[in-house]
């Protein structure tokens, strides 16, 4: 699938409001502990720089980027340490948690998120800074040393987790490319199987041609006609194979059998509690598809079986292939829908990794369709893929 597993939109609400209430009791601490009605302007400076400092982490949009929202917030602070320190050093209420913690939290992130080695490096190294000088903002005599000791200990660990975070990143990102490039190269041994086998068919045709041109010359004309719609055929799996062998970013069904594997896969699905049904629109009847379409939408079903069978074990299971009309022509729908699970597993009924559906996003893909995949709303799983079909033959439906 995705290369994160998804999360349910109520998980990402509920780790929001989360991490908001948590950065809320914490303002809250500093308001008790710091603010002085009657007291100096420095009094409630924690409570403005807390929030500014927290508002670079929980901004929700993808812009500002991670590293405007790093550099912000570690020159932010650098900035008013050094200002307090060389011009108006204070005795109290120069630095509060709220600061502390927003900065902490922003650490392992970029650590994490920054794609560039040295960006992250230089950007971690400034936030570090920040951290452990703010103690520095009240002067040398209020136990500056003791406090930035401290804060360095705590830099640590934070640091160490985002650098995990990151190794498991990379190795999740290697794994990815490897399913990737695994799918591209089975997909490129059916194309040349399917290659073959047109070939073979031309020049059977044409053979047929050279032996029938004197007694049966009426017959010719069906024999080039055949001969370049298998020509045509072979060109476009042949663009297709070059196309996967170049891109660098089970078993098959049988081409022209495709119902039948899949009525058979379907049926080997159902027992244990579990029910599986196919339903087959009458126009998908007539269609022609390429044959390495044929592989991949057998391909599509199996992976999705396959994985409600691991992951939504009991549910039912719906496969429909029906045909949707576009602008562009009529386009082949194979979804394969399950119900909620009784008891929800411990991850996405879609994957445990989101290998599987990274590896089909890239089959259809490079058979010029498209797969989506998501929860619906009762709470089950849809796995939808959508596939060209090839020109009606004379006397098709389609």
């Amino acid at each position: 699938m995705e290369s994160d597993i998804p999360l349910s939109p109520a998980v990402q609400r509920a780790i929001t409001v989360s991490l908001c209430a948590g950065l809320a009791l914490v303002w809250l601490y500093d308001l008790v502990a710091f603010y002085e009605p009657q007291g100096r302007w420095s009094s409630w400076l924690p409570l403005v720089s807390g929030p500014v400092a927290a508002a670079a982490l929980l901004l929700p949009a993808r812009r500002p980027s991670p590293e405007w929202r790093a550099g912000t917030a570690a020159l932010g602070s650098l900035a008013l340490t050094v200002g307090l320190c060389v011009y108006a050093p204070l005795t109290s209420g120069t630095w509060g948690l709220l600061e502390t913690v927003a900065l902490l939290v922003l650490l392992p992130r970029t650590v994490r998120r920054v794609n560039r080695p040295v960006a992250a490096v230089t950007l971690s190294v400034a936030l570090t800074a920040a951290v452990i000088s703010m103690p520095w903002r009240g002067g040398t005599e209020h136990g500056s040393f003791t406090y930035s000791f401290v804060l360095m200990i705590a830099v640590a660990p934070v640091v160490a987790l985002g650098c995990y975070l990151r190794l498991l990143d990379a190795r999740r990102a290697q794994a990815v490319t490897s399913v990737r490039h695994n799918e591209r190269l089975e997909l490129a041994r059916d194309l040349h199987d399917f290659v073959a086998h047109h070939v073979t068919g031309i020049i059977v045709h044409a053979n047929a041609a050279l032996v029938i041109q004197e007694s049966s010359p009426e017959q010719i004309k069906p024999l080039l006609e055949g001969i370049s719609r298998a020509g045509g055929e072979t060109l476009d799996s042949m663009r297709r194979l070059v196309r996967v062998l170049r891109e660098d970013d089970h078993q098959a069904a049988r081409p022209g059998e495709l119902l039948t594997e899949l009525d058979r896969l379907v049926s080997a699905f159902t027992g244990d509690g579990t029910e599986a049904r196919l339903d087959v629109a009458s126009e998908v009847r007539g269609v022609r598809l390429a044959p390495e379409v044929e592989t991949s939408v057998h391909r599509v079903v199996q992976e999705a079986l396959t994985n409600v069978r691991r992951h939504a074990h009991g549910t039912d299971v719906a496969v429909r292939l029906d045909l949707d009309r576009h602008t562009d022509g009529p386009r082949l729908r194979v979804e394969v829908r399950n119900t909620a699970p009784v008891a929800h597993a411990a991850v996405p009924t879609g994957g445990r990794s989101g290998f599987g559906l990274v590896g089909l996003r890239e089959r259809v893909e490079a058979v010029e369709g498209s797969l989506t995949s998501g929860r619906t709303p009762d709470g089950g799983w849809c796995v939808s893929a959508v596939f060209p079909v090839l020109a009606a033959v004379e006397g098709s439906s389609a």
